[in-house]
């Protein structure tokens, strides 16, 4: 079973850039996106044999997640549950029969870090979330998280350390919910290796590599076993992310 996350940062601009393309290309199971920038009606992008399910912000050209699936979910739920997070399109969750799929588009907190109170407390709200789904079944968390959680996760540890995605306080949440009980697949796969899924597009960042990797998929532990393969994939374009992806034994 094969999972892709990607950050497309407006799904109608990658639309244009060869999407339908590298969709097909991957054969994926579930293909999970975030930034979509969109409002229900403005696009038409399906695909034989998928079903679609989408959280739109209710700011229009912001934020937004989408998932598409070949297996039909038990349900689907918008949000989190709790008023003050669910404005912005940032989680979509199917149920399948043996887990939770969780597509999740974190808060950046922005220059200055002046968002971070508010993202202290999404992060809080949202490891509530999956714990709770947690105790019922499995659980896997995908999407742009908006942190590098170790230094190898970004280019320039030393000059980053007080910017958004790389203060402490957005680290120790990072921390918080693994130690809540997730894995990071991919670092636990890769533990020496830096790779990244994200490049600003200032200072030909992605021709220089000088990028971080803030995508990932996060799995609780019992599903952990379940883990045959991870991937990040810098050789796709389109977007200032690039698709991440996680294999599964059925």
């Amino acid at each position: 079973m094969k999972l892709i996350s990607w950050n497309v940062n407006g799904l109608r601009a990658v639309a244009q850039k060869g999407f339908a393309d590298i969709f097909t290309a991957f054969d994926a199971d579930f293909f999970c996106l975030q930034e979509t920038k969109l409002q229900e009606g403005q696009i038409d992008l399906e695909f034989l044999d998928y079903q679609s399910y989408w959280n739109y912000a209710e700011k229009k050209g912001y934020s937004g997640t989408a998932t598409y699936t070949r297996h039909t979910p038990l349900s689907v739920t918008r949000g989190i549950g709790v008023e003050e997070h669910d404005h912005e399109g940032r989680v979509l969750t199917l149920e399948m029969p043996d887990f939770y799929l969780v597509n999740v588009y974190t808060p950046n907190s922005q220059d200055g870090l002046r968002r971070l109170d508010y993202r202290m407390q999404w992060e809080d709200a949202f490891r509530a979330y999956v714990r709770g789904l947690a105790a019922r079944k499995g659980v896997v968390i995908c999407g742009d998280m908006n942190v590098a959680h170790e230094e190898i996760d970004l280019k320039n540890p030393a000059t980053n350390h007080f910017n958004a995605g790389f203060s402490d306080e957005e680290r120790a949440k990072m921390s918080e919910l693994l130690a809540a009980g997730f894995r990071d697949s991919w670092r636990d796969a890769h533990p020496g290796e830096a790779k990244y899924s994200w490049w600003s597009y200032r200072m030909a960042a992605r021709e220089r590599n000088v990028g971080w990797r803030i995508d990932y998929f996060l799995v609780s532990e019992g599903m952990a076993s379940r883990i045959a393969g991870t991937d990040i994939h810098n050789d796709i374009f389109g977007s200032d992310h690039c698709p991440v992806e996680l294999v599964l034994q059925d």
